[in-house]
């Protein structure tokens, strides 16, 4: 499945391209004014009709298989199983309790244990170093 997907993705870049291709070989609209001062050659490359209906009916095929290949990867990337949205996977972490998630593999980070009921955890700090008196920082 994953090669599946892997030519799909492929042909979607190449359909990306070869859109972006066409449309910017038709001439637009205002095109047919400039024929009048001199440039009427430029649409002798596929005929004086045939540029129009052969790119536009090119880009219309190339525009309706590149939509079908967006769905169908869509629909496979749906199957590829993956467990869900990043959010759902937060609220199944946060469910099983604090401290009980692991880091991802390669991460520095520890779980946090939890303080004891019984203790007061300020009295473990360590002390801090306070300025002599009358030293206010400056």
């Amino acid at each position: 499945m994953t090669t599946l997907y892997m030519v799909l993705t492929i042909a979607l870049v190449f359909m990306a391209i070869g859109i972006i291709a066409l449309v910017l070989l038709q001439k637009g609209k205002g095109a047919d004014a400039g024929a009048a001062f001199g440039s009427g050659a430029s649409g002798t490359v596929f005929g004086a009709r045939g540029t129009g209906n052969f790119l536009s009916r090119a880009t219309a095929v190339l525009a309706t298989l590149f939509f079908a290949n967006c769905l169908a990867l869509a629909y496979l990337s749906g199957q590829r199983g993956g467990g869900g949205s990043l959010l759902e996977q937060e609220t199944e972490q946060v469910r099983e309790g604090p401290g009980q998630a692991l880091p991802a593999e390669g991460s520095d980070l520890l779980p946090v244990p939890e303080p004891d009921a019984g203790s007061d955890s300020l009295d473990e700090l360590p002390p801090v170093d306070q300025p002599p008196d009358g030293a206010d920082g400056q």
